[in-house]
């Protein structure tokens, strides 16, 4: 009934496309706009303390909105499509291993102030497409640092020293850990993340990030 309302509700008030603004299809990302979307090759992207980090699709315009809209605009709805468009990438590279998805945490001030982690929404919506199980309590972030975007590899390194705080108890030892990020950049929030995750005796982890504004 719920799902019913809703749909009437798109309907009466025609949800437009949030980025040609086409009411044709009643979503947020028409098909013709996710379609405009690009997979990198599947295959490693780089390597961040001996891990494998892979990087799902090119630094484009509409790739670029679809994060920025979910992350500072309120635009929840859109995990689903940057979820769905890193599963396309992940299921090429036919690997059958069970993970617990671990999407990067956010400062408990940003998260009460932003009043959601857009990780959060794109690991739900992960899990639903793969089956993997997200595990949100394994690993928190405990020092509010600085936007990364505006500081140079060095900073960005210092900024996120002590960042995170694993807890073992919450590991699921049957499962190996997939790291979900939004962009990587120089890879440095992955880095100190590994780098807590083994001061713990966890080895096991593969990163993954929708985009990186590098093609290496």
């Amino acid at each position: 009934m719920k799902t019913f309302f809703i749909g009437l509700l798109d309907w009466i008030y025609k949800k437009k496309c949030y980025f040609c603004r086409s009411s044709k299809e009643c979503v947020k990302m028409c098909s013709k706009c996710y379609c405009e979307l690009e997979h990198l090759n599947p295959a490693v992207n780089r390597i961040v303390n001996s891990k494998n980090v892979y990087c799902a699709g090119v630094y484009s315009k509409n790739l670029q909105k679809l994060i920025r809209g979910l992350k500072y605009h309120n635009q929840r709805d859109l995990a689903y499509y940057l979820a769905k468009f890193m599963y396309e990438y992940w299921i090429e590279l036919t690997d059958a291993v069970d993970y617990q998805i671990v999407p990067v945490p956010i400062y408990p001030t940003r998260l009460k102030k932003r009043k959601y982690n857009h990780m959060d929404l794109v690991a739900e919506e992960f899990s639903k497409l793969s089956g993997y199980p997200v595990n949100k309590e394994l690993i928190s972030r405990i020092k509010d640092t600085k936007a990364q975007y505006k500081l140079k590899r060095a900073e960005r390194v210092e900024n996120l020293q002590n960042a995170f705080n694993v807890d073992v108890t919450k590991f699921d030892k049957r499962r190996r850990i997939l790291l979900i990020d939004d962009i990587c950049t120089t890879g440095s929030t992955f880095e100190e993340m590994i780098r807590e995750f083994e001061k713990n005796n966890i080895y096991d982890i593969t990163c993954f990030a929708a985009t990186t504004p590098f093609e290496d």
